[in-house]
């Protein structure tokens, strides 16, 4: 299909966009202040305090993701199609499985036309829910450890099953190899949204920014 056969279409509305955003940079944060705390470095007098701080920081950092999280989920309730809670089960409809199928093809390079779609493909929102549970594990993990801070308080309380179900070194391995996931996983996000703005020419990258996506289909 031509360039000029492509249509401007609204998909990811402002809600969605600052969430995505929001997630880019906490996850950054976490990320580089998680490895410090794992590996804990003190410093001279003057400094003595730094890592107070750093956990400040990630704690800071973890609200803001855990909000961006709720945000979100909530958003799929009342959002568009696009990014209604439906789109993550493609495998729920007839429609979802064929067009998985598709995507399946050729991604294994049994196909060379990659199918379009408008919001995201139905491989990418099966890849979006796993990373979603592992979301909810890293919060769940990282509050819990936090908690114990306070033992009896309402944060403790909340996360109470969490001590049932790990010791405090399961949760800690758990904590830091989810962080070895979502990196793995942004590595493949960045190439793939690349490798399909590319192909579709259908402004992926820029749509996060913008909200507007070209599309075979006119848009309403």
């Amino acid at each position: 299909m031509s360039e000029h056969c492509k249509f401007k279409r609204y998909v990811w509305e402002l809600p969605v966009r600052c969430c995505h955003w929001v997630n880019v940079f906490a996850i950054a944060i976490l990320a580089v202040t998680g490895f410090l705390i794992g590996t804990p470095h003190f410093g001279s007098s003057t400094s003595r305090y730094a890592m107070g701080w750093i956990r400040f920081v990630h704690f800071v950092a973890a609200y803001a993701f855990t909000i961006s999280l709720l945000s979100r989920l909530l958003w799929s309730v009342i959002g568009n199609e696009y990014s209604g809670w439906k789109a993550f089960f493609p495998m729920l409809t007839a429609e979802g499985r064929q067009k998985s199928v598709r995507m399946l093809r050729y991604y294994l390079f049994l196909d060379h036309e990659v199918p379009e779609t408008v919001g995201h493909n139905p491989l990418a929102t099966t890849a979006y829910f796993a990373l979603f549970l592992v979301y909810v594990m890293m919060v769940l993990t990282g509050f819990a450890m936090y908690a114990t801070h306070a033992p009896g308080g309402i944060m403790f309380k909340s996360v109470g099953f969490m001590y049932s179900a790990f010791s405090l070194q399961g949760m800690r391995l758990a904590h830091h190899f989810g962080m070895w996931l979502i990196l793995g996983f942004i590595i493949n996000h960045i190439y793939s949204a690349w490798l399909m703005d590319i192909k579709e020419h259908g402004g992926e990258i820029s749509s996060m920014f913008s909200g507007y996506k070209f599309t075979i289909k006119k848009g309403d």
